[in-house]
């Protein structure tokens, strides 16, 4: 189910677990598996990657990354078909993303020798690029009436719980998620501020732009894991940065064509 307007749905390639993640939420509507559980799930599936990843088995180690993408798609559906949004769940998804790719990359920087700067530093380019990408997916999303409003741009005080959840769930999920998330969504804010404005954000943009998706992102974590590429992982993380240089200037330009166009 998505959560566009059919004239702002795009190619989305940090998606590719979609088709999968919808037939499992199908299969699960009627069940008494709930979204939450499917969170637990992919948290245990991101940890069973790292597990085989410092063992040595990448090639499993991938499949587990490429599973946790699946199941990371399929809480969000599980959610929309039963009609039970959640901002727990919303926010405890992006905590355990978060801290996932946390873990992923030190074990990666375990496993490599590589220094925990050169990692960290990785860890916050890879946040930054997912967060470039939320940022204008959610504003899309928020111009284009989204399914269930529990994402929004910008968010500074906890949300009132929805039927189902407990305030006091939501408020502790929400002060982790802003402590952790902050920080990425301010800095990418003061670097295009301007895309709020924008009238549009077309659907070849956000294709191009979904290669910051974190789906995407695993995607290449897992064809270098599976290359037995293990080593090039964080440099190249950090380097996928300069694409902001193409990315924010083109969206720029974007939009003042449009404004001159119809001046």
């Amino acid at each position: 189910m998505s959560k566009l307007a059919p004239s702002d749905r795009f190619i989305d390639l940090s998606d590719y677990g979609r088709p999968l993640a919808s037939y499992a939420a199908e299969k699960l509507k009627h069940s008494s598996i709930t979204p939450i559980h499917l969170t637990y799930l992919f948290g245990v599936s991101g940890l069973l990657a790292i597990y085989f990843l410092l063992s040595g088995y990448f090639i499993i180690a991938a499949i587990f990354l490429l599973l946790k993408s699946v199941i990371d798609a399929a809480d969000g559906e599980l959610s929309r078909v039963k009609n039970t949004p959640s901002h727990s769940g919303r926010y405890l998804d992006s905590i355990f993303d978060m801290v996932l790719n946390l873990l992923i990359l030190f074990a990666i920087c375990h496993y490599t020798s590589e220094s925990l700067f050169v990692a960290f530093a990785a860890f916050v380019a890879v946040q930054l690029q997912g967060t470039l990408y939320n940022y204008y997916y959610v504003i899309l999303r928020s111009k284009s009436k989204g399914a269930d409003g529990t994402s929004k741009i910008f968010e500074r005080k906890p949300p009132r719980a929805l039927p189902g959840e407990n305030q006091s769930t939501v408020n502790l999920y929400f002060w982790i998620f802003y402590f952790l998330y902050g920080a990425f969504d301010r800095l990418v804010f003061w670097m295009d501020p301007g895309a709020l404005k924008s009238q549009s954000l077309p659907n070849w943009f956000m294709t191009m732009i979904s290669i910051y998706g974190l789906g995407f992102q695993l995607l290449l974590v897992a064809i270098l894991l599976s290359a037995h590429l293990i080593g090039f992982i964080i440099p190249f993380f950090i380097g996928y940065s300069v694409l902001f240089l193409v990315f924010i200037p083109i969206r720029i330009g974007w939009s003042r064509m449009l404004r001159e166009h119809w001046v």
